[in-house]
């Protein structure tokens, strides 16, 4: 089926780029496929624009604020569009770092010990408590934010006062985390016509010695591999994963897509990081290399993607 799909792209966020990058190669793909494609920049016009293409699905490849966090997807539920992904709350909910690990303590997913910190609150008593209950040995996290903006990792302890400082610089709130040593693995979660969730195959996160999946490491070509399956992890561990990925994913009340970013300890043993509503689809990321693991090429991917949500529908239409 040829379908009219409006790609939204860029908008106002630190990962616009990473947006275009991901909607360029959706828009690629879904054109060589035979449906006619509308590539769409999130800026204050756009939502005119889709009234002219009236667009059969939109499809949010959008990072950060305001596409990933509920905020587009509200509009696109007001012009009665059906789109690609999950919902508002489901997209407000996986943005917010500390809001999901609270769904997923409800649960009992293991997760890292944390600690939000205010800007508002008085500095010396925000680092006094992180000392006291999670340590020297913390990462700082923007509460909002995705692809490793203004994390902040201090394995070793640190300035712990110009590490808040920096952090603040992405917003209001910061979320700190004990660090916790191991292996970076992720595992994609596909939930296509209101059928069952699947995870994909767990991918491991491999860098350069001292280096860890930052910015630079996740975007530039070269810069990380990724392993799947992972070597010297038992078929029970990559089953758990797997399965907890899919129960974050349900958790969160996610759909079409997610994926779950894990640290595996030497005892294999996993803690959940976070869930990404909307994962990265550039031609370095993750997801697509998991879905091509399992014989799922990216064309096919986005595919039934678009005539999941087609299926489904407007919310409000």
């Amino acid at each position: 089926m040829t379908l009219r799909v409006a790609v939204l792209a860029g908008g106002p966020s630190p990962e616009a780029s990473v947006s275009r990058s991901s909607a360029k190669q959706v828009a690629q793909a879904l054109t060589s496929a035979g449906h006619e494609v509308h590539l769409v920049e999130l800026d204050r016009d756009v939502f005119e624009r889709l009234k002219r293409i009236e667009p059969e699905v939109v499809f949010p490849v959008l990072h950060g604020s305001p596409g990933e966090d509920g905020a587009v997807q509200g509009v696109l539920e007001v012009l009665g569009c059906a789109y690609v992904g999950s919902d508002v709350a489901g997209c407000a909910a996986a943005m917010n770092k500390f809001t999901a690990k609270q769904i997923f303590r409800s649960r009992n997913l293991t997760l890292a010990r944390d600690m939000l910190i205010r800007r508002e609150d008085p500095l010396d008593v925000s680092m006094s408590q992180i000392l006291d209950h999670l340590g020297a040995s913390v990462v700082l996290k923007p509460v909002s934010h995705g692809s490793a903006l203004g994390v902040i990792p201090l394995p070793q302890g640190g300035d712990l006062q110009a590490a808040l400082g920096e952090a603040f610089t992405y917003g209001e709130t910061v979320l700190v985390e004990e660090f916790v040593v191991g292996r970076e693995m992720t595992v994609g979660v596909l939930d296509l016509f209101g059928e069952s969730s699947i995870a994909l195959p767990v991918t491991e996160i491999v860098v350069a010695a001292g280096e860890w999946y930052d910015y630079h490491n996740r975007y530039a070509a070269g810069q990380s591999e990724h392993i799947i399956p992972p070597h010297d992890l038992s078929k029970k561990a990559q089953a758990l994963l797997r399965r907890v990925a899919v129960e974050a994913h349900e958790a969160l009340g996610l759909a079409d897509f997610s994926r779950a970013d894990f640290i595996v300890g030497d005892s294999e043993k996993y803690c959940l990081l976070e869930v990404n509503a909307i994962p990265g689809l550039t031609p370095t990321s993750l997801y697509p290399d998991a879905a091509q693991a399992v014989g799922i090429s990216f064309e096919e991917l986005v595919g039934k993607l678009v005539s999941s949500a087609h299926d489904r529908g407007a919310k409000y239409g």
